[in-house]
This record gives C-alpha cells, structure tokens and sequence, in this order.
C-alpha cells in the first residue's frame, strides 16, 4: 500500500507543479495588467482633467465638491473659447503654415536623406555629425543668430522664417527627420536602382520613381510628427510672429489664461472679446480642446499607417 502511495503522489506531482506555474502566469499576467491601468491612467489624466473641466459651469468650477462628476453640461465654455480664439480664421491660417512646413520636411529630408545614404563625397562624415548635432542641441541655444538672419533678410513678422527652413532639410526637427530616411534607405536593395539605371534613370529619376515611393513607410512617419510637432509648436513662432493678429492657434492659449488670472487684456486674445463675461478655468480647457481636436483627429486617420510605419521605418545600423 505504501508503494502505491508513493507512485500515487510521484505521479501528481508534475500535475501540481503544472497548476503551480499555470496559476502563476495568471497572477504575473493580473500584475501585468494592474501595472498598464495604472500606466494609461498618468497618461489620460490630463486628457480626462481637460474634457471633464472644458464642460464644467461656474458654480461647478467654485463647488470643492465637483471634481469628476458634474452637474450638468455648460456649452456656452466652447461657444465663448470659440469666439475667444478666432476659431474658423486663425485654423485655417495655422493649417496652411503648418501644412508647407510639413510638405518641406518631406520633399528636402526625403532628398538629403538619400543623398547621406547611397553617395560618398568629400566631408560627408563631418556633415553628418554636425547632422547629429542639429538633433542634439535644442533650438533655443541658437535662436539669436537665425533671428538675426531673418532679421537682416527682413522676413521677421511673416511666417517665412517658420516655412523657409523646412525646404532646405532644417527647421523644426529637420534633422531627425534626415536621419530616419536615411536609415531607410541604407535598408534598401541596391538592386532596385542599378535596374533602374539599365532602363536608362538618372539619379534624379531614380530616386523620385524607385526610392522615393519604396519609402512610403518612412514617409508615414515624418508626415505624422511633422504635423503634430509644428502645429503644438510655440516657441518659434513667438520670436518671429510679432503681430497680434497674425498669431497661429496655438499662440492664443496664453493671453486667455492671463484674461482667466485677471491679467490680461482684450489686446492679448482677440479685439471680439467681451470683459464683462468671466473667464473661468473651463473656458481655457475648453479652448485647449479645440486646439488639440484637429490634431486628435489627424492621428485617429493615420494611426494604424503611424504604427506600421514605425515598425518598418528601417531605423537600423549600417
């Protein structure tokens, strides 16, 4: 009997260990989860602080209590942040500038890109680091001398100093976007091009006929980022833009918070804007949600094409 035992628990003890390790992947797979909750609640607190405040009324702003939960929609915050930031006009105008900075990068980066990646020439390692560098060093450090170009070139108070760079493969983020297709690029079959030679391509032909549309994933990728880095961009449209009312969207949001602070005046925002009406905290979420809304929805077409693009972006070493 005490054999049979033995052979007994020898036998149930694989199907133990099974079940042992079977219930700690479900316990690891459950910290896994908990930990992603937590991890998408720091990202979509801002959001979700941002939308539940844009609706909130007056006393719901004033009541302590009222923090998630309101008591009912208050409309008249967008409607007011509508007027407030020259909604109709202003979209347009930043759409048109962010969308000629966009199509710069693509055509100049795409075209730098390929020439760093399949053609050797004198100081080409020099010109890449300094490539490098443009991505490293913040803007910032350097704004006083392109102001000062600009300056003398009289473009200063146009949006040409936000335009110019971009089609000669600089401005914002140029360089990052260099550097993608070209490692794109270094990934692609050189047999594609010398086919293309035999059948009588030039350079410039190959490139816009075989290399160009091959990148399409690299393409993705800039497109995005473009986009979403010039519109939310502030800092340099500040320094070129000097008149009130040739601000891009983005550049409306401060002179509001200084009118809900009490520190601001009807010249900071817009000439339309009433005094008498209070600018709560809800009126300024409300306007930070319309300028984020085109970019919202630009993402939630491209996404799936972004992601992919990401992943076959070819970001690899030589």
């Amino acid at each position: 009997m005490t054999k049979i035992h033995s052979l007994a628990r020898k036998k149930s003890c694989p199907k133990r260990t099974l079940m042992y390790f079977i219930n700690g992947k479900r316990i690891t797979r459950l910290l896994m989860y908990l930990f992603l909750l937590d991890l998408v609640f720091v990202f979509l607190y801002p959001f979700l602080y941002m939308l539940i405040t844009s609706v909130k009324s007056p006393e719901d702003i004033m009541d302590v209590t009222v923090h998630w939960l309101v008591n009912g929609i208050h409309g008249q915050n967008y409607t007011l942040s509508w007027n407030v930031l020259d909604y109709p006009t202003r979209l347009v105008r930043t759409f048109m500038v962010v969308t000629l900075c966009t199509l710069g990068h693509l055509i100049a980066c795409s075209f730098v890109g390929y020439g760093f990646a399949r053609y050797n020439f004198r100081g080409k390692k020099l010109l890449f680091l300094l490539l490098l560098l443009s991505i490293i060093v913040p803007p910032q450090t350097i704004i006083t001398p392109v102001y000062m170009i600009f300056s003398n070139a009289h473009m200063t108070g146009t949006y040409l100093p936000l335009i110019l760079p971009t089609w000669f493969g600089l401005g914002l983020k140029g360089g990052l976007f260099i550097f993608i297709f070209r490692q794109f690029y270094l990934s692609l079959p050189r047999s594609l091009e010398e086919a293309s030679s035999i059948d009588g391509c030039g350079p410039i032909s190959t490139f816009f006929r075989i290399a160009l549309p091959s990148s399409r994933s690299s393409i993705m990728v800039c497109l995005v980022l473009s986009l979403v880095w010039h519109w939310n961009d502030y800092f340099e449209p500040t320094i070129y833009i000097t008149q009130q009312k040739d601000y891009l969207l983005p550049m409306m949001l401060p002179g509001l918070y200084n009118l809900m602070n009490g520190a601001g005046t009807v010249t900071d925002v817009a000439a339309s804007v009433d005094l008498n009406l209070i600018y709560t905290e809800a009126v300024a979420m409300a306007a930070t949600t319309l300028v984020i809304i085109p970019v919202f929805i630009l993402y939630m077409f491209l996404q799936k094409q972004f992601i992919e693009g990401v992943e076959r972006s070819g970001i690899t070493g030589e």
